[in-house]
């Protein structure tokens, strides 16, 4: 295993453009950390980097605490896995498997026994004699792996390797990457733009923007406390609620978010945190699923909406509506799947507001509050 630290490192093109603007990263022994962002936000760039497939331009890469910036790749001791595949279409599982080995020498009989062993872990020894046209992609995606594997580096580099997949088989493989993980304890940094994946899978989430970090931290955390609009509408689907509004009251006192069809009063706990923005203009930050069909709790507040859209997902229903007449806004509520309602009605939902935010419209920054508490995962006894 080995650490992986990144130190105020840049890539500056010919052009004069950024690729990636001074970033700050630790990734420590063994953990699993995942690179979010858009299309071109800098975070295959970032991977490159690190896997020594794109020169730095400024800044300092250490593996292991061994500076390799200027290190050749072959030398770095990582193990690149791509959204491509690249396997030869030539050759057989086995052949794909240990040719890397094969041309460093290795000799056979570790060879074979490095193939059976990681074959054996990803389910591929009845497929170790089949050429990559006979497999399918979820196979295929566990034969690069298995190259990756054999090979006993000391960190993984995964590069969207789902993204080729469907539905279904992203959801296996998200599953049997996160397994992998656990068996082999290895360090391993994932590049997606996939929010599910990156909530499911890492220890640690680094959510790009721009060739930036924007925000990094445990994905329940970076989930109930985002730093900006940004993170907080791109790392859930459907995103969280932006609605224009006004803080009105007195600081330490009542306080009121208003907008055209809504008023929402601010907890007694967000008070202090909120005062200073008192009579501001705000961007009023609910998510969908903390707007409910029944006032479980007689501190939730109420939310008029006229239906615009239903989205019937099966498991869950989501309701799209309007508030406002002057300015109208579209708000998302995630349901049961026994809520619905009819396109043009006017229905009454219940706001849960402590894990509201209040967001600067001008700069997108978060207006700091104390964070919620995410509850820690359960430990079951074997």
């Amino acid at each position: 295993m080995a650490s992986i630290e990144l130190e105020h490192v840049s890539k500056l093109y010919a052009n004069g453009a950024y690729g990636v603007r001074d970033v700050d990263l630790t990734v420590a022994d063994g953990e699993f950390v995942i690179f979010l962002g858009p299309s071109g936000c800098g975070k295959s760039t970032t991977l490159r980097m690190i896997a020594g497939l794109e020169s730095i331009s400024s800044g300092d890469l250490r593996i292991a605490g061994r500076s390799v910036t200027n290190v050749a790749p072959r030398d770095r001791n990582v193990a690149v896995v791509f959204q491509s595949y690249a396997l030869y279409p030539h050759m057989t599982v086995r052949e794909n498997m240990g040719f890397g080995l094969k041309m460093r020498g290795t000799p056979r009989a570790i060879i074979d026994s490095k193939i059976q062993e990681a074959a054996a872990l990803l389910g591929l020894s009845t497929y170790l004699d089949r050429k990559p046209a006979a497999l399918s992609g979820g196979q295929r995606q566990r034969v690069a792996l298995g190259r990756a594997i054999v090979r006993e580096p000391a960190a993984f580099l995964l590069d969207e390797p789902l993204s080729n997949l469907d539905a279904q088989l992203r959801a296996e493989m998200r599953l049997e990457l996160v397994k992998l993980h656990r068996r082999l304890g290895r360090t391993i940094i994932h590049v997606t733009h996939d929010q599910v994946e990156a909530m499911t899978m890492g220890d640690r989430i680094c959510i790009m923007r721009d060739g930036s970090m924007v925000q990094v931290g445990k994905p329940l955390e970076v989930y109930a406390n985002p730093a900006d609009t940004f993170v907080a509408k791109f790392l859930a689907t459907p995103p969280m609620n932006l609605i224009p509004a006004d803080l009105r009251g007195e600081s330490g006192q009542r306080l009121e978010v208003c907008a055209d069809g809504l008023r929402l009063s601010v907890p007694s706990r967000h008070l202090a945190a909120y005062g200073a923005a008192a009579g501001k203009p705000v961007l009023l930050g609910i998510r969908p699923e903390d707007i409910y069909e029944t006032q479980a709790n007689p501190d939730w507040q109420p939310l008029d909406l006229t239906v615009i859209a239903v989205e019937a997902l099966g498991v869950e229903n989501i309701i799209v509506g309007q508030v406002g007449q002057e300015k109208p806004v579209e708000i998302s509520a995630r349901l049961s799947r026994h809520f619905t309602a009819e396109i043009g009605a006017k229905v009454r939902l219940y706001v849960d507001a402590l894990p509201m935010h209040l967001f600067n419209p001008e700069n997108g920054k978060v207006f700091p509050r104390a964070p919620l508490t995410v509850a820690p995962p359960l430990t079951l006894a074997v």
